[in-house]
């Protein structure tokens, strides 16, 4: 959930937390080109006078003929040629057209807009920025006789917009050069409005097809050329810079955002919540998430405190909210803190602010979750965040709560439970009603926002984090195909360079790690762990111990768990704390300490039960009768197995429900020596169906020392019983996968895995 706070698109404009992509404008500012259509536009009001209305209406439909006329060019180069007093007169001229008794042009028109925009821009120069642009007058003037090349009564107006120059407002304050009078001018205004707000769009929604980081980059660097105070420009490259983890180039542009909108926030307003005082502390507010984000909380919580303090003074109850909630984020970072958590929910509904209540609610299920409440409670709460997300179309914050309670299904041992809300859609034979609406509701939700044509809301982090889930199931399985489509669709809708990308690459290396356990490929598995380590340390560090494990190379793998097991339980991951207690166990297994792996089973058995992580649970009771079958008392080991093997088989990985009934024929085999001689017929023959039922298991996976343990044990019972056609089938068998792979001279008994 601190990936929801920590959001790309924060921005003093948003309301309740949800971009507006309109927010983009710019000031006009006077050029020679727009100086030339005024000539124009007058001179066409001159004529217009004298015609009656179905002239006017054709001489309007004749606009672009009109615009080559030779009067607008020769009135221009009379000004050029003439003094700055002339340049005066002709702006006093066109402010006379709409303001007689019966004006010429409307004021609220397209015409009579832009007019008085030039002359308000006029207006505000100074002596020496009116005296640059009288000299580019001159310059425009020349360049276009030089590049027509014929006498000035042939001058046309059809290249003129080529020919503008760059003269911008902030060309007024230096003087021009050669090689900005050589390429394309700026884009219009209502042109940035729109570059700007479809890619600000594009990035918070559909990042694949917005422009790349570089050519992004290089259009925000050509509009920031001509006009170095466009602050939303400054913001977009903020963005853009955020894609590629560029931390200086963010860092700077989000400092050139908030000093431009202090300047113009100023010009217009020293106080109120568009003022100079409301951008000061969301710019500090911005600053702490965007040092947040890198992992600088020091710093953060520097900038956050700054943030908080301006708000205090300034009575904005909305910025002290927006503050609270990352004052959770970064306590979270030392301490869990639910008493700000809780706060925070309570206030932000005080002062009418869903998103930030919705998201209050969704961190606090987390953190519930995480300390092991009934999932029943926590379904409740996220029901009620769900009539905030309906009532205020927050659609962001719907796909990201369906998220959360697959997530909760996954973390409290339900995983077929995710598989059916995941694939409801696609597999209409699913009965569930909720898996349905979840399946429908997530993967196939149109955004409610309605930005573009073609966009649609579901390229977001919480979509992609089902989606790789979804992957990392259907491998789970054994249905490797349909998992690499689905990591194909991952990489085309969520590129390399974007923001989300680390998320599929993570399960993608996972998912290849697994597959080379299996296969007995452990070079390549132990290949793939580096790149597990640089997207997730934990769950590297982890793989390595693993690989270690099964290369016989127990100390080095002892003592890399030992210093993961401190580190988990030093941040409060429980989850990889019983997986690494697990792990540990197997290692006295394999060493012979069986009596040392019972306390380890039994604290990592606790931990499951207090945390109500039900298949952790059940795979340490597991864990747990193979301990008593090496101890010697199978009967036990029969007993509690029973209790444990049913949720393994209904929402267990392929690999573990044939590592549990191999378990269980392992422990029937063993209890049948003290059976009557029928009896332990029976039980042997029961013992050859479970083998079977393993068998199945392991070869969906292609887990092939598995698979070779299963035929040895077969090829033994079906010995006992005096099926030697069985017997020999099954010892051809174990004999090929014997020549493939690796004999590291390890019981067969001795591991559960």
């Amino acid at each position: 959930m601190a990936s929801v706070h920590e959001s790309l698109y924060f921005n003093p404009m948003m309301t309740n937390g949800v971009v507006h992509a309109n927010v983009f404008g710019i000031k006009d500012w006077v050029t020679p080109y727009k100086m030339a259509l005024l000539l124009l536009l007058r001179e066409l009001v001159r004529v217009s006078e004298q015609l009656g209305l179905l002239e006017r209406r054709r001489l309007n439909r004749l606009l672009l003929p009109l615009l080559q006329s030779l009067l607008s060019f020769h009135k221009l180069k009379f000004i050029a040629e003439g003094q700055l007093k002339d340049m005066e007169q002709f702006f006093d001229d066109v402010s006379v057209l709409f303001t007689r008794t019966e004006p010429e042009v409307h004021k609220t028109s397209v015409v009579g807009l832009f007019l008085r925009h030039m002359i308000l821009a006029y207006n505000k120069l100074s002596f020496s920025q009116v005296y640059k642009l009288f000299t580019a007058l001159q310059q425009y003037v020349e360049n276009d006789e030089k590049k027509t090349g014929v006498d000035e009564s042939d001058m046309e107006l059809m290249n003129a917009e080529e020919l503008e120059g760059k003269m911008e407002k902030e060309e007024l304050d230096v003087p021009l050069r050669e090689e900005e009078m050589s390429c394309n001018g700026p884009l219009s205004q209502k042109q940035a409005e729109y570059f700007l707000s479809q890619q600000a769009s594009l990035l918070k929604n559909d990042e694949t097809k917005a422009l790349t980081p570089a050519s992004l980059q290089k259009e925000l660097n050509n509009l920031l050329k001509f006009n170095p105070d466009f602050a939303e420009a400054h913001y977009l490259s903020y963005l853009n810079s955020l894609r590629v983890q560029d931390v200086f180039s963010s860092t700077h542009s989000l400092l050139h955002y908030f000093d431009r909108l202090i300047l113009t926030g100023a010009e217009s307003k020293s106080n109120g919540d568009e003022g100079y005082g409301r951008s000061l502390r969301y710019a500090a507010l911005n600053l702490a998430a965007l040092h947040c984000r890198f992992g600088h909380y020091q710093q953060a919580e520097l900038a956050l405190q700054e943030a908080i303090r301006i708000a205090q003074e300034s009575n904005d109850h909305v910025c002290l909210q927006h503050c609270l909630s990352w004052l959770y984020i970064l306590e979270q970072k030392i301490f869990d803190s639910c008493v700000l958590l809780e706060h925070s929910v309570t206030k932000s509904f005080h002062f009418g602010l869903p998103y930030l209540a919705s998201l209050g609610i969704q961190s606090l299920v987390q953190q519930r979750a995480l300390a092991g409440n009934a999932a029943n409670k926590l379904m409740d709460a996220l029901k009620d965040s769900d009539l905030l997300h309906w009532k205020h179309s927050l659609s962001e914050l719907i796909d990201i709560s369906i998220a959360q309670k697959t997530a909760i299904w996954r973390l409290y041992g339900r995983r077929y439970c995710v598989s059916f809300e995941l694939l409801a859609k696609r597999y209409f034979s699913c009965t569930s009603t909720m898996a349905l609406q979840q399946a429908q509701t997530l993967l196939s939700m149109n955004s409610l926002e309605a930005v573009n044509v073609g966009v649609q809301q579901n390229n977001t982090e919480s979509f992609a984090v089902v989606l790789c889930h979804l992957a990392e199931l259907h491998a789970e399985q054994g249905y490797f195909p349909a998992a690499s489509e689905i990591l194909k669709h991952l990489k085309e809708r969520f590129p390399p360079n974007s923001q989300h990308a680390q998320l599929w690459m993570l399960f993608d290396q996972k998912i290849q790690f697994e597959r080379a356990m299996n296969d007995g490929r452990y070079h390549v598995a132990d290949s793939l762990v580096a790149g597990i380590t640089a997207l997730n340390s934990i769950e590297g560090v982890y793989r390595k111990a693993i690989v270690l494990k099964a290369q016989n190379q127990m100390s080095e793998a002892h003592k890399l768990l030992q210093k993961l097991l401190i580190h988990c339980q030093k941040i409060k991951n429980t989850e990889m704390v019983i997986s690494v207690l697990l792990s540990i166990a197997e290692l006295y297994w394999r060493s012979s300490c069986h009596t040392i792996a019972l306390p380890v089973l039994l604290q990592a058995l606790a931990l499951s039960r207090e945390y109500s992580l039900q298949y952790l649970a059940s795979e340490t009771v597991l864990n747990l009768a193979f301990s008593q079958l090496i101890l010697g008392i199978p009967e036990q080991a029969l007993n509690i197995l029973h209790m444990a093997i049913e949720p393994v088989l209904a929402h267990g990985a392929v690999l573990d429900k044939g590592c549990a009934m191999f378990l269980v024929a392992k422990c029937q085999v063993a209890s049948a020596a003290s059976y009557t001689p029928q009896k332990k017929t029976e039980a042997l023959e029961s013992a050859i169906l479970n083998l079977n039922e393993a068998k199945t298991y392991f070869a969906k996976v292609d887990c092939k020392e598995q698979l070779r343990d299963v035929l040895y044990f077969q090829a033994r019972l079906f010995h006992t019983l005096g099926k030697t056609q069985e017997r020999n089938k099954c010892a051809m068998l174990f004999r090929q996968l014997h020549q493939d792979l690796p004999a590291h001279g390890v019981p067969l008994i001795s591991a559960f895995k």
